[in-house]
């Protein structure tokens, strides 16, 4: 005998069941998978625009807007809006590091009130 046949799985049944019932009710297997498959489209190299939104944290629409401004690094893979990783980390770097310098300096306003302007 072939042993004991898994009980089929009701339609009824919520999505999180249905995965756990098809791993053989681990739910903690599907998280797993589900994470690595999640680092895995995190850690590409080229990323479209939907990606590369969420991992500058702006809107598609606002990205769109610095490609149109050429503020961004970005190139057209056919009709599409393609990001390089790498080159986004390094527009961010420099972005960044331009901030800092102007940071440090006293607000105009802060060096009136303290009667230094």
């Amino acid at each position: 005998m072939l042993g004991t046949p898994k009980p089929l799985v009701p339609i009824e049944r919520g999505r999180e069941s249905a995965r756990e019932a098809r791993n053989g009710g681990s739910a903690e297997r599907v998280d797993l998978a589900e994470q690595a498959k999640g680092t895995m489209a995190d850690s590409r190299e080229v990323m479209n625009i939907r990606q590369a939104s969420q991992y500058l944290g702006v809107s598609p629409d606002t990205l769109y807007k610095y490609v149109g401004e050429q503020k961004i690094p970005a190139f057209k893979l056919g009709n599409r809006w393609r990001f390089k990783k790498s080159k986004l980390d390094q527009w961010m770097e420099e972005k960044s590091s331009e901030m800092e310098p102007a940071a440090r300096r006293k607000p105009k306003a802060a060096a009136k009130a303290a009667g230094q302007v």
